[in-house]
């Protein structure tokens, strides 16, 4: 493979890295990364949402995007148009165009809670009057959705149950393949990804939405493929060298997968950053979740993952037989 690409030879083969002697500060570091990303997420303590900022999707209410073409949108009078007439409530209008894009055209994303009373299709009449009243009438409206507060709520929960049912999904999985402290590392390495992407929505305060949803599956799946690399190699070596202490047995393990692990990653990151580059503002936090997903899917198997299965420990089988192979150096891991 090298040969087709030299870049490659970037990747170092040999490592001797020593990733369990900094297994505490790092557990430390996570736990406290944890319970910020946990209080962000749910401050203030307001249904459906919490500290995230929820779309249309979850809370309900009338979502419009506008295209004024080369004019920059007038935020100012667009959500003055919006909040002076009709009862609106929680307007929004958010500007996500510049004339730096390839198409020179200028776009706003307008939010509100329709008046009581007021149909959707209604709402979006009445909304989009008062904004061509404001912005002109030239102004073209790319997309209108409608989502009511029952089917809001509907969504917002069955998001929550598809996380739960993914992430127990993968412990069982883990737990037949190999052993009840895999099942537990693995486990709680997926919530310790999960709730820092969560993290991540509160503190730049994208749009959750469906979309986000779909990045936090994707990233349970990355950081599961992931960590059953690492479990699989370490459960290799557990019968391998029963006589090497556990703690460097799990060093030689993450050590023999780690150029695996780093060119999956920086091809999966190259491909996502041109998509958050170049996908539009639709894709813009999915391709953010995941790549951040990736970093810390790749960080949680080395340091969440895997020690959890040093804290509890693992039955080693027989005795070593006389004949058993030399333990292998660090430095002289392979590329799998």
């Amino acid at each position: 493979m090298s040969n087709w690409w030299p870049l490659i030879k970037i990747v170092p083969i040999q490592t001797n890295f020593k990733f369990v002697k900094y297994a505490k500060p790092m557990a430390v570091l996570s736990v406290i990364a944890v319970i910020g990303s946990l209080y962000l997420a749910l401050t203030p303590f307001s249904p459906p949402c919490g500290g995230l900022n929820c779309g249309v999707d979850f809370t309900g209410g009338v979502l419009i995007e506008v295209d004024t073409g080369q004019t920059p949108v007038d935020l100012a009078a667009a959500r003055e148009a919006l909040s002076d007439t009709q009862g609106r409530q929680d307007v929004q209008v958010q500007n996500y165009g510049t004339s730096s894009d390839p198409s020179g055209r200028y776009h706003a994303m307008v939010r509100f809670q329709p008046p009581q009373g007021v149909a959707g299709p209604v709402a979006v009449d009445q909304a989009e009057a008062a904004l061509q009243a404001a912005l002109g009438e030239n102004i073209q409206f790319t997309r209108q959705e409608v989502v009511g507060p029952k089917v809001s709520g509907e969504l917002f929960v069955g998001g929550i149950v598809a996380l739960l049912v993914a992430i127990g999904l993968m412990m069982l999985y883990i737990w037949f393949r190999f052993e009840w402290q895999f099942g537990l590392g693995a486990v709680v390495g997926l919530f310790h990804d999960v709730i820092l992407v969560f993290g991540l929505f509160a503190v730049t305060k994208m749009e959750f939405t469906l979309t986000a949803v779909a990045a936090v599956l994707t990233v349970i799946g990355y950081s599961m493929n992931d960590t059953v690399v690492v479990f699989d190699r370490l459960r290799e070596n557990l019968r391998k060298y029963k006589r090497m202490p556990l703690r460097d047995v799990i060093d030689l393990s993450i050590n023999e997968t780690l150029s695996r692990t780093i060119i999956t990653g920086v091809t999966a990151l190259m491909a996502l950053t041109a998509l958050a580059l170049l996908g539009g503002e639709t894709l813009f936090g999915f391709s953010v979740a995941l790549i951040f997903g990736i970093v810390f899917g790749t960080y949680s198997s080395i340091y969440v993952g895997v020690p959890i299965i040093l804290l509890w420990g693992v039955k080693r089988g027989a005795a070593a037989d006389d004949d058993e192979p030399e333990p292998v150096k660090l430095g002289m891991a392979s590329r799998p």
